[in-house]
């Protein structure tokens, strides 16, 4: 065999699905189906509804409330995908382990360098979104706002974004505490979000104007097509469910369950809320705004008590997904260096706690300074595009174990495949290249690290390689 041929036989070689599924059992099963629809909505519903929408909306026009059908399309798709997935490989690594078992090493290293950025990327930009939050609710109980050299990064005005490093730090000890605790820290948050969002619908639509809808598309289908890629990143949180495969009561059961049931209640939240804010503030104003639900509600009630309400709401909110994005970034990293593809600091787990002690404390810290640094529309859009070449590879890997495991029993399967996987594949990739080439450029020397990172390290440590050797 050649050099050439050796080198493809390692970087194609498949982990059996028996390995991803028998893990040895470290992780401590204690979660069921409302815990893990949780951790799903609280991945979700945050800042892509409380922060993202007022970047969005001056992209799209009232064609928003379409662009967040079309991006919960996008997503339902894959998400089906994922619900069979997740019951038939229920590990650790969500999209990473189920391309490892169909696509291979190197697709697998990719698809986890992907969520990687996802992941870390997003919960950095929904820490920038909390701080923002904390802004406005500091300004409307006194009247001061945080000084922007201690609420901004630098290239928005400041030297450094404390108030999105303290929500990193506050989440990290959280998750130090165990899984169990985390999970029901975050329902609790949960209920605050979803009441405080239903809140903000009922007043909002006291001020409905429906002319505030004409023209329905003033930027033309490239600009509902690109608000629609930029609140991707709002669509993110479902794949957390998945990282929870090692910790759920019963995956192949309550998984696919978990993730359907999230995706329809946060894609009903959204169109009502984007309809609702639209309808109560022409799009126009939407430029610049942060905080853009809390303005809508000061510019059409005069009153500071419901935009209050709103900003702890908000804060509550993002704090679960600032929560449950981090422990899926924990999750995806234990998995990654379970199989040798990054080093075994990310695998060693807490005899107290039984929760990857190291791994959370690393990326907790990584992360506080991304968000402390980064401003948001730059992390939105690179957790976009990472978050949607990840779900593509989901929508393939449906259809070769289709083919490869034809037996294989599955507690869901996609309905009408090959169309349903295939239609998924479409839209991830009309989506991505819907985004900006400053994106796309970012996206592509992540990859080219990535690739550094593999072949200088991975392709020798994996596990599959030190197995194959001995």
């Amino acid at each position: 065999m050649s050099n050439g041929q050796r080198i493809g036989a390692r970087v194609l070689r498949r982990k059996p699905i028996d390995q991803l599924t028998h893990p040895g059992g470290e992780l401590k099963r204690t979660m069921g189906v409302g815990h893990l629809t949780m951790i799903s909505i609280g991945a979700t519903l945050g800042t892509g509804i409380f922060v993202v929408l007022g970047e969005a909306v001056p992209l799209a026009g009232p064609a928003i409330v379409v662009s967040f059908v079309l991006a919960g399309i996008t997503a339902l798709f894959s998400a089906l995908s994922y619900a069979e997935l997740a019951g038939l490989i229920p590990a650790s690594g969500s999209s990473y382990s189920y391309t490892y078992a169909t696509l291979g090493e190197i697709v697998a290293w990719v698809c986890g360098w992907c969520l990687v950025l996802e992941y870390g990327v997003s919960v950095a930009a929904v820490a920038v979104g909390w701080g923002q939050y904390v802004n406005e609710l500091l300004h409307l109980l006194t009247g001061l706002r945080i000084p922007d050299v201690l609420s901004q990064p630098p290239g928005a005005g400041g030297v450094v974004n404390v108030p999105a490093v303290l929500v990193v730090v506050i989440s990290m000890l959280v998750l130090l505490g165990g899984a169990r605790g985390s999970a029901r820290t975050n329902t609790i948050l949960v209920w605050v979000k979803v009441g405080a969002l239903l809140m903000f619908c009922a007043v909002a639509f006291t001020a409905f104007k429906a002319g505030n809808f004409a023209p329905l598309f003033p930027l033309g289908l490239a600009g509902m097509s690109a608000g629609a890629a930029t609140l991707f990143f709002s669509y993110i949180g479902f794949d957390a469910a998945s990282t929870a495969g090692e910790e759920a009561t019963n995956p192949q059961r309550d998984l696919p369950r978990a993730i359907i049931i999230s995706l329809v209640v946060v894609t009903a939240l959204y169109c009502a809320v984007a309809l609702a804010a639209v309808g109560a503030m022409p799009w126009q104003s939407f430029e610049g705004t942060e905080a853009a639900l809390s303005r809508v509600l000061t510019d059409n009630t005069g009153s500071t008590i419901f935009p209050v309400l709103l900003s702890v709401g908000a804060v509550i909110a993002i704090t679960s997904v600032v929560l449950t994005v981090l422990y899926g970034q924990t999750r995806i990293l234990y998995a990654m260096s379970r199989d040798g593809l990054v080093p075994s600091l990310f695998s060693k787990l807490s005899p107290r706690t039984g929760v990857p002690f190291a791994n959370t404390v690393v990326v907790g810290l990584f992360i506080a300074v991304l968000a402390a640094l980064v401003p948001l529309g730059a992390l939105a859009d690179a957790t976009s595009i990472g978050t949607l070449f990840a779900f593509a590879l989901v929508n393939v890997a449906v259809i070769i174990l289709r083919r490869t495991e034809p037996h294989r029993e599955r507690s869901f399967r996609v309905p009408l495949s090959p169309v349903t996987p295939l239609l998924g594949l479409g839209f991830c990739v009309y989506m991505m290249f819907s985004l900006g080439l400053d994106t796309w450029v970012a996206f592509l020397g992540w990859m080219v690290l990535g690739f550094v990172i593999y072949f200088g390290y991975s392709v020798r440590k994996a596990r599959l390689e030190v197995q194959a050797r001995d």
